[in-house]
């Protein structure tokens, strides 16, 4: 059993299924996780266990229960598939230590994931990854994991099983007003995509004189017509399609675990996850008057330093990856945090991207301004001016890496896009801060071989432009 190259990246430990993510790997996280917990004492709070809809998803989620109930720990199993946040909450609602859930989010098909949650509902540190890696790599052989068969786990009362879903529904009632939002009239379209998400937003609105309807909502571990679960517009092809189709006056989608949130407009038009961040904060802020810290990535948008600047309160900016994010959110008590990817995370809820609720605050934010999503951008750029955004995904093999990074790290552009590069810096990749408050970033993906090339400038040729641009300093 080769553990030497299971490596916590930006969210847990994902593989390719049969390849490197095997039965055998998946016991060794586990035992590892096993170890740190013991470590940690706690006496007899347990740890929950979910998975999402991908291919034995619960098989390898029940190979993580037995090490766990092996080593002596109790264990709370999800009895189906279950969205990350959920699984998030039910750690706070039942005080558990942590939890592990099985996903690889929004990476296609052939992969898998081990993600770790802490017993406030987040990501863990980088310190507390770290940790739990040292121990999986200190797993030699099969004999170093502690396995209990699940039917004697559950004989033991090691192992219990639990419904997730309800106590999270009805937590979620007491930060939205759901009877409100069910009987306003709006009508949606939820893509699912194949994944974890699947019939809640259609459960939690379902009274609504508007409707809702949900594509894709039947499990598919193929995730078809898509490149991956990843709610962003070339996977949204189907739902850019119902939602004018339908006369809908929005469209939610949702990722694998349905951490991670993608928006259409009435038109069908894909509104980027910076723009949909942005809209957030304003909801917080000026709908709902809320205040506090606002957290970002470097990746996402510097429209929350504007808002930030004019409704004067803070903004702090981490690297990519909540577990930069969550341990900030939970120290600061910080109003929202979030990234480029889609996720979001809010006070009072979990510091753990929650791609339904979300949604239900997108919803809240049209129903309480009476408007749709392309008035609600004018307005938002009225504040704080035009700001476009686009990425680029290149492919790369493992072992040119050090090639490419090295051709980044020498470049020193003097225009990207026709704009002067005005400074750089490297908090997470290498950043290029361009004249007029646009920028780019070139960096490697934590969770699979990807090249990840950002931009944001005042105009959607320009977002083009730089990002020609600075694929030509990569080189690939």
């Amino acid at each position: 059993m080769d553990v030497s190259q299971i490596k916590f990246g930006t969210d847990g430990w994902r593989g390719v299924i049969a390849d490197d993510f095997t039965f055998d790997n998946v016991r060794a996280c586990a035992q590892g996780v096993a170890a740190y917990e013991l470590e940690q004492g706690d006496g007899e709070r347990p740890v929950v266990v979910g998975y999402d809809t991908r291919f034995a998803s619960e098989e390898f989620a029940a190979a993580t229960a037995e090490v766990l109930a092996g080593n002596g720990l109790r264990v709370l199993l999800c009895s189906q598939a279950t969205p990350t946040p959920v699984l998030s909450y039910t750690i706070v609602d039942r005080k558990a230590r942590g939890g592990v859930i099985i996903t690889a989010s929004h990476n296609p098909a052939a992969w898998n994931g081990f993600k770790v949650r802490t017993s406030y509902g987040g990501s863990p540190s980088v310190e507390t990854l770290n940790a739990i890696e040292a121990r999986v790599g200190q797993v030699g052989t099969l004999a170093d994991v502690r396995s209990l068969p699940l039917s004697e786990a559950r004989s033991r009362g090691l192992v219990q099983d639990v419904e997730p879903g309800e106590p999270y529904l009805e937590h979620l009632g007491s930060v939205v007003d759901l009877n409100s939002l069910a009987g306003g009239g709006l009508h949606v379209v939820v893509d699912a995509m194949h994944g974890a998400g699947a019939g809640y937003l259609p459960r939690l609105l379902g009274g609504g004189a508007g409707g809702v309807q949900e594509i894709r909502s039947h499990r598919n571990p193929a995730f078809p017509d898509m490149h991956n679960p990843e709610p962003v517009a070339h996977n949204l092809a189907p739902l850019a399609e119902a939602v004018p189709r339908n006369g809908a006056d929005v469209g939610l989608a949702l990722d694998g675990d349905a951490d991670r949130l993608g928006v259409m407009d009435q038109h069908g038009t894909f509104v980027t996850q910076l723009q949909v961040y942005a809209l957030l904060v304003y909801y917080l802020l000026e709908v709902r008057g809320l205040r506090g810290l606002l957290v970002k990535s470097v990746t996402t948008t510097s429209m929350i330093w504007r808002l930030g600047e004019r409704y004067g309160v803070p903004v702090r900016e981490t690297p990519v990856g909540f577990k930069y994010i969550a341990p900030l959110m939970t120290e600061e008590k910080a109003l929202v945090g979030g990234e480029e990817s889609g996720g979001y995370a809010f006070r009072g809820h979990l510091p753990e991207r929650d791609g339904i609720l979300s949604g239900l605050f997108i919803l809240d934010l049209m129903a309480r301004t009476g408007k749709r999503i392309p008035e609600l951008l004018e307005e938002l750029y009225r504040l704080v001016g035009p700001h476009h955004y686009a990425r680029l995904d290149v492919p790369f093999q493992v072992k040119d890496q050090p090639l490419v990074q090295d051709r980044v790290a020498q470049a020193e552009p003097r225009m990207l896009g026709g704009l002067e590069v005005v400074g750089r810096d490297t908090v997470d990749g290498f950043r290029f801060h361009l004249q007029g408050g646009g920028w780019s970033i070139i960096r490697f993906s934590g969770t699979e071989p990807l090249l990840r090339i950002y931009a944001e400038a005042e105009s959607p040729e320009l977002v083009q432009q730089v990002l020609g641009d600075a694929r030509g300093l990569a080189g690939v």
